[in-house]
């Protein structure tokens, strides 16, 4: 899995390639998550989903992480057009009633501001 991330008017913005399976990938990504938020105290994320081939359960772990890192530092996270294989992982999971998924970066961007 490839990880950019960049930080642009106090968000996160996570774009992800490949499969979210819970690998070493994973564990970067999570740490690059938290540098972010501990230099730059960010508190409001989205994360593009669009080229992202497959989940598994360990990928779905990691996303509930990162949702728990931002609410519980009174932030958002927003998932972005998550393709086909993730989006049915979500229903299946029924995380599609925790996580708030946006069609594209601007959609996501006015959700994060407004929770904000």
């Amino acid at each position: 899995m490839k990880t950019d991330a960049t930080v642009h008017d106090g968000i996160l913005s996570v774009r992800l390639t490949g499969d979210l399976i819970g690998s070493p990938d994973s564990q970067s990504l999570l740490q690059t998550v938290d540098q972010h938020l501990g230099d730059d105290a960010v508190t409001l994320c989205s994360v593009d989903l669009s080229n992202v081939r497959y989940v598994n359960s360990s990928g779905i772990g990691v996303l509930v992480s990162l949702l728990t890192k931002f609410r519980s530092r009174g932030g958002e996270l927003v998932l972005i057009n998550p393709a086909e294989h993730p989006r049915k992982m979500l229903a299946l999971t029924k995380l599609t009633s925790i996580f708030t998924i946006a069609d594209d970066d601007t959609a996501a961007i006015s959700l994060l501001k407004s929770a904000n």
